[in-house]
């Protein structure tokens, strides 16, 4: 059978580079990436609009008719807008998140940025998105954008991801390592 992640990968990037390159013709790509911002966290608060965002029971015109009306409803228009309406009619929205997820790495390397994945126990406040910011550009000599993930179960500490590599001080990690430890010694 086909490697579907890998087929949804390359028509997120595919679309995700179209529409960025399109964005920065037109000097637009802040407020796609506004727009963007504020689509995602639609999707992440709502079950129903992820059901419906990969879900292909829907048809194309009615995936087309409920994408304008969510997009008028969150003041999303221009350019992502009609990007949103061209995924719909090409019955590509189960690509979405890759596609946004796509274009945010497109931009962050256009700004020169790289993009770190963290995974914290509670939210970060602003202070410590600062230090952390700073701690990973010292590491990688470039501007650093955060994507924050909240994770009780991981108890304390932070799991960051920065490309290829990962650096895991989670409390739960390291609990893991003493009772191997201790499983060891007796």
């Amino acid at each position: 059978m086909a490697d579907t992640s890998q087929l949804t990968s390359g028509v997120a990037e595919r679309y995700a580079s179209s529409l960025f390159e399109l964005a920065l013709e037109q000097g637009a790509v802040e407020v796609v990436t506004k727009d963007l911002d504020r689509f995602q966290a639609m999707l992440d608060e709502s079950e129903d609009l992820k059901r419906f965002v990969s879900s292909p029971v829907f048809s194309a015109d009615d995936q087309l008719k409920a994408i304008i009306a969510i997009s008028e409803k969150a003041g999303i228009s221009g350019f992502f807008a009609n990007f949103l309406k061209v995924v719909a009619r090409n019955r590509r929205l189960f690509a979405l998140p890759g596609m946004i997820k796509a274009f945010r790495i497109i931009a962050a390397n256009q700004r020169g940025e790289i993009t770190a994945d963290v995974t914290a126990a509670h939210a970060l406040t602003a202070a410590q998105e600062t230090e952390l910011k700073a701690a990973l550009k010292g590491v990688t000599g470039k501007d650093v954008a955060i994507n924050v993930t909240v994770d009780p179960s991981i108890l304390g500490g932070l799991i960051v991801k920065v490309g290829s590599r990962q650096i895991d001080t989670s409390l739960r990690t390291k609990l893991s390592t003493l009772k191997l430890a201790l499983k060891e010694v007796g």
